[in-house]
This record gives structure tokens, sequence and C-alpha cells, in this order.
């Protein structure tokens, strides 16, 4: 049966005049634009008509359209609500995306529970608990936390029931957490701190330092200085948090203020937060840019695309966003931030309040964004100044790279794929490292870079079946696993590497290519040795060559974190390995545990050692456990104890 071909001039007769999404698509069916229309008719037909009046990135676009999709909506809201979502699903080149979609840390505070607890976390949950971020710079999410620690002992554990006689972990002996396991808590002071953790968090640090300062004074008078000191060092830590801040200029108001700034080399949104009034922090958001022509898009869009796409994901959002200039559409984005209001405040049982777009022309908020936009046009020069160090350092890098693979290919007579000077494509790097515990549980691991990006979607883990215990066997089997699953069509390991990186010498040299050359592929191979300190210390060639990396800084620097990388996923996948195989052969040995009681036991007490010392009548009172399911568990781990004794004796 013939497919219908798709005729833009007919198809666009149907469109209907109705509020709706429209999708363009390339020739090979891909999403390549996705919008929004009062009247579709009218909308999608504006980019067929005449295009020398378009600006570059669309007259790109409409060059490789060769299809497109609608889907009506009821109203326009409905129809930015979709949009957004699709954007979100499709992540189209021609739309203007925030820089890749890695998940930034957020502070997360555990209200949900009844003992918060303060974490770093990357997953940002609809589940009752209050979510701080994103921070787009992890270290000062570790210095937050770690002064939040410092300040306030709170718990740490994820457990939520305790049994009687528990013993407290080292963080209740050390002073770092108030023993809620041992009903040692004071429930109004630990409310008290939870109250002040989420003032500092939300930028409302002003009545803390004054409680630290009276402390302080109290604690000195009292002639303890040990304690005055510490309210001094907390009073610090605070202000060096803020240390951004400026004076006040806006009266008790949160703000954000949005500045688009567009250099040669790069675009970003600078967002400058104003909390209590006071400036406290600044935040640049990279733009990915990959379409043609894009770096033509005016800042008005750049805006708009950011709003729609940052402030949904927010768990709260401030009453006023400030502008340089006006948008399109702002009254219906208000209102759709006034959605996203609405669900958070339910989210918390809390009052709602409205988020308002503002271009100021006058008076201190005039003043405030003047001195953000003062700030972005230093920032602008420092962007441009930033990204010509980083396209030295990236093409250094690539001069290295191709310098390897050549000499590498040469050895064999082999003729390398080396990437054109104008051609944006990195070089794609497979590395592989073998781990195991005592010669057993053997696994091999694999991690992909394209230039110095860690491509984690395309990391693999390999148990290894065949050669347990045997370095250069195992790393046989991983590589002949990888290049036949390829071999076979299978599309997670279809793309081929520039080059091969090896955890160790010539003998794993040796063992990887002999497998790379019965496949018929040349593929260059290459060791990363380490010296007696476990640093990277040379690559070596298949001929027994080696390049020393002392004297070269930035292969150093790139092998090392290549091969930390590949040892730290080897072994986090070692562990769980070895950790799933113990649980599974103690927990199965027991008559009447199936796998939903083993999940029930292990959710609960958390390990075998706490299964183990559970009663009959804390287990029999568990739901889902019956009386003869209770009793097998306490005689299984009594017969173990008593086989243990006789051995002993």
């Amino acid at each position: 049966m013939n497919r219908q071909m798709f005729v833009i001039e007919e198809e666009l007769k149907k469109l209907p005049g109705t509020p709706g999404v429209y999708m363009h698509k390339d020739s090979l069916g891909e999403v390549i634009y996705v919008g929004k229309a009062i009247n579709l008719r009218n909308r999608v037909r504006s980019y067929f008509r005449s295009t020398s009046q378009s600006d570059p990135k669309v007259r790109a676009m409409v060059s490789v359209i060769a299809e497109f999709e609608y889907i009506s909506c009821a109203t326009e809201m409905e129809a930015l609500v979709l949009e957004c979502n699709l954007i979100k699903k499709y992540m189209p080149r021609y739309n203007i995306l925030l820089k890749d979609d890695k998940s930034y840390p957020y502070i997360e505070v555990t209200v949900a529970e009844k003992y918060p607890r303060v974490i770093s976390t990357r997953r940002l949950l609809r589940d009752g608990n209050r979510y701080f971020g994103p921070y787009t710079d992890g270290a000062a999410v570790r210095h937050i936390m770690k002064m939040i620690d410092e300040m306030y002992p709170l718990k740490k554990c994820r457990q939520q029931d305790f049994r009687a006689g528990v013993r407290p972990c080292l963080n209740y002996f050390i002073g770092k957490c108030p023993g809620v396991c041992v009903g040692e808590t004071d429930d109004e002071k630990y409310a008290s701190m939870v109250e002040d953790i989420l003032d500092i968090l939300n930028g409302h640090d002003s009545r803390i330092i004054k409680k630290l300062e009276a402390l302080m004074l109290e604690a000195s008078e009292k002639l303890e200085y040990e304690d005055a000191a510490k309210y001094r060092d907390y009073i610090k830590s605070l202000r060096a948090i803020g240390e951004t801040q400026r004076a006040s200029m806006v009266k008790d108001r949160d703000v954000d203020i949005l500045i688009p700034v567009i250099t040669h080399r790069s675009s970003v949104i600078a967002q400058y937060r104003v909390r209590d009034g006071k400036l406290s922090g600044r935040e640049i958001t990279y733009i990915r840019e990959e379409a043609e022509g894009q770096k033509e898009s005016r800042g008005t869009e750049i805006l708009s695309s950011f709003i729609k796409q940052y402030y949904p994901e927010q768990t709260w959002l401030p009453r006023e966003i400030l502008m340089p200039v006006h948008i399109e559409d702002e009254e219906l984005i208000e209102g759709f931030l006034d959605s996203v209001n609405s669900e958070n405040a339910a989210m918390k049982s809390d009052n709602m309040h409205r988020t308002r777009l503002i271009v100021p022309e006058r008076g201190e908020k005039k003043a405030l964004l003047n001195m953000a936009v003062e700030d972005s046009a230093e920032l602008s020069k420092s962007l441009d100044e930033r990204a010509e160090r980083e396209a030295e350092r990236r093409d250094a890098l690539r001069n290295e790279i191709a310098s390897l693979i050549e000499y590498a290919c040469s050895i064999n007579g082999d003729a390398p794929l080396l990437i054109p000077e104008d051609d944006d494509r990195e070089y794609r790097v497979e590395a592989y490292d073998i781990s195991n515990f005592n010669g057993l549980d053997t696994v091999g691991a694999m991690v992909v870079y394209e230039g110095r990006e860690p491509v984690k979607s395309d990391y693999r883990k390999f148990k290894v079946r065949t050669a347990e215990g045997d370095d250069y066997g195992s790393l046989r089997e991983v590589i002949y696993r990888r290049l036949k699953r390829a071999r076979q069509g299978d599309e997670g390991f279809s793309t081929y590497p520039d080059i091969m990186f090896i955890d160790g010498g010539l003998g794993q040299v040796h063992a990887v290519k002999a497998v790379v050359d019965a496949f018929r592929i040349a593929i260059p191979v290459v060791g990363l040795a380490k010296d007696d300190f476990h640093r990277t210390r040379a690559i070596v060639f298949d001929d027994g060559r080696e390049i020393d990396l002392k004297g070269n800084r930035l292969l150093f620097s790139y092998c090392g974190n290549i091969q930390e990388e590949v040892h730290r996923f080897a072994i986090t996948f070692m562990s769980g390995v070895k950790g799933k195989k113990m649980i599974h052969s103690v927990l199965e040995d027991i008559p009447d545990i199936g796998p939903r009681r083993r999940a029930l036991l292990l959710g609960k007490y958390g390990s075998i050692d706490a299964i183990r010392k559970a009663s009959y009548e804390e287990l029999s009172g568990l739901d889902g456990m019956t009386s003869k399911a209770a009793e097998s568990v306490v005689e299984f781990f009594a017969s173990r104890s008593r086989e243990q004794s006789e051995e002993r004796e």
C-alpha cells in the first residue's frame, strides 16, 4: 500500500481558524519546531509565503519542512500549556531551548515527614516536601548544606519508625542528630530549627542573623567564649552565602530580574534574584543554539522561552519578574504563571500569590533593573573571553585526540577517520574497566565521552559470564559482546567510537585489539596506565610505545577524568551486584518468604542484620506477614546462629 504524499499546499487549506499548537517536521518525520497560534490557519500559512523578509532562522527552518501536524485547542491558554509540554517532549532544534536537559541540584526539606531532613537532590517531585533551586552551581549547594549541618543538628537517616532498643548512629554521639530514634527529641525545638532553615533557603535571613547576634552577645556576657565564637562563625557563614547582596532597593519584596545577554559566541539569560529587597544572587542559564540563524533571534524570544520553560518547574515563584523589554503574550503568560502558583499553593496548603511581568519605566524598580543591565553588560565581556578560552581548549583537545588516533591506526596500517576542521562533531571516546570482588562478581563498564562531555545515556554495564577472575579474558568478553551487539543492529550499541581507552597497560591493549581485529573494524585502542599512586601515568599503544602524561597537562587531565569516571561506574555496578546477590541468596533460602515478603522486610528493616534481630511479635504484626512466615524467619536465623556456634566450637 503506497503511503499518501503530504502536499503542503493542499494541507494548508484544511487548517482550522481556531487556537492550537502546530509541529513542523522534516523529511525523517522528526519534529523540528513547535509553536502556538491564536488562529492555526493564519499562523501556519505565514511560514510558506514569501520568505525574503523572514529572519535567517525561519528561512533555514522552512527550507527543511516536509510536513506539519497540528492540535486544535479550545482556548489560547490551553494552547500555551500544550506548547510548553510538547517542547519539553520533543526538544525541537529550531525552538529556543535551555542548554541541555540535565537536571540541576535542588535542596529539599522533607516537611512531609514528622522530623524533616535537609538533603540535596536532582529529582523534583510533587510529594509535599519543599524544594529550593535549581542551583546551577553545585559548589554553592555543598556550601549551603555544610552551613546548615553545622548550625542545625537535624535527623539524617531516612528511617521513619524505630523499634525499641535501637542503637543510635554516630551522628547522635557527635551531636549532629537530636536522637529521634531514641526518643530524646524536643519537638518544639526541632520545628523551630526547620523554620529557621526554610527562612534561610528563602533568602529571609535577617531574623536568623539577629537571633544569632543575640545568642553570641549572651554567651560572651556569660564568658562562654567558645559558644560565642561558634555563633560568630554561623553569622559569617550566613553572610557569606549572600555576599553578593547589595543595599536594599525594593523594600520587603521578592523579585526576579531577567536580562537576555547575546554575544558573538553565546546567548544566556542572566537571572538576578531579589529577596527581602536585597539582591541575593545571579544565575546564568545558557541557551542551546543549534539552528542556523538562531543568533539573530530577538531577546524577547529568548525571554519568553525562558519564562515558559523555567518557571513551571519551580515550587515557588516571585511576585514580580522585571524585564528590560515587553514580550509577546504577556497577559497570557501571566495567566499561565498563575496556574503554576495555584498548583504550588495547593501542594503546600499555602495561600496563592500572583506573579506579574513588569517592564519598569521609573522609580526604584527601574533603578534595580538598570543595575542588572549594567552588570549584564560586564558579564557579556567575560562571556566572550570565556567562550574564546573554551574554544581554544576544545581545539587543542581535538588535535591531541586526532594525533592519538592517527598514530594508533598507523601501527597496523589502518587509515584513520579524522574529523575535518570545519566539522563541529567531537571525537567519540569509549573507555572500559573491569571490576570484581576477590575474583567474584566480575563486571565490565563502558563510559562514553564526546570531546570533554560524558554521554551518560550511552554508558553500558556488563556482567562477565565466562571469564570470572581473568582480567584479560573479561575484557575480551566485554568488547566481543559490545561489538557483536553493534554488528547485530542493536541501536544501543550502533555508534562506533573513534578510539577506545582501556584501563590498563600493554597486556590489556593486546587483549582488546585482538577482538577488534577479529571483527575487521579499524578502531584504534590505547591503554591508560597508572603509577604507584593510582594516578594516570601514560598512554600505551599497541606497539609498546608510551606517551608520558606528566608533560602534557591537557591529556593528563582529560585521560585522568575519563579513567576515574569509568572506574567509578564499574565499582558502583559491582557493589550493587554484590549487595543484591548477598540479599538474594539469604532471603530466598527462607521458607514461606517470596518476592513480595522479601520486599516488605527489606523496606521495613533496611538490612539483613535488622531482619535477623526482629522478634516474632514484630514480624507477625506486619501487614502481609502471617504467623507461619514470621516463625520461618525467626527459625531460619536461629538455626544459622546455632550452626555458626557449632563451627566455632
